[in-house]
Order: C-alpha cells, then sequence, then structure tokens
C-alpha cells in the first residue's frame, strides 16, 4: 500500500477505504437476504428473478438518487449488482 506524505490525500484515502468497507459489508448483507428469500421461493414454486421487480428497484433508486451518480450510473450498478448476487447465491 502506497502512503504519501500529503495528509489531505492520506485522510481521503483513508476515508474512501472506509466507505469502501461498508459497501463491501452490505453487498455480503443483500447476498445473505437474496439467499434467504430464493430459499423460501425455492419451498414454495415461486420464480427466482422477478424482472418487473427489478425494473421497479431500478426505477424506485433513480427518483431516491441525488446525485452525483447520473441515471444512467444507477442502471449500470443495479445491472452489476443484480448480477454479482445471482451468481454469488447461485454458487451457494
Amino acid at each position: 500500500m502506497s502512503t504519501t506524505t500529503d495528509p489531505v490525500v492520506d485522510q481521503a484515502r483513508d476515508e474512501i477505504a472506509a466507505l469502501d468497507v461498508r459497501i463491501l459489508a452490505i453487498v455480503n448483507q443483500r447476498i445473505r437476504k437474496v439467499a434467504e428469500l430464493r430459499r423460501y421461493k425455492d419451498a414454495n414454486g415461486l420464480a427466482f428473478v422477478d424482472r418487473e421487480r427489478e425494473a421497479w428497484l431500478a426505477d424506485y433508486l433513480k427518483r431516491l438518487n441525488r446525485g452525483p451518480l447520473s441515471d444512467a450510473g444507477v442502471d449500470e450498478l443495479v445491472s452489476f449488482v443484480l448480477a454479482l448476487v445471482k451468481r454469488e447465491v447461485a454458487r451457494g
């Protein structure tokens, strides 16, 4: 890990790393919750993927978003997270 002698850069990097830790924890929580939901759906004969719900989620998050992430960025983020979580849940 590189460090600088610039305290502003070092502090910003520390804050960014702390945010990344929070992102990791939240993604892991989402994977656990989706795995739980998948088990329920499987046990009750329900389809795992709900495209309407996924579209609703992207629209909902775009309505809540106050930037600087663009609507296109929200769409990309949602697509990435949904695909990642589905892959991880499938891995069991």
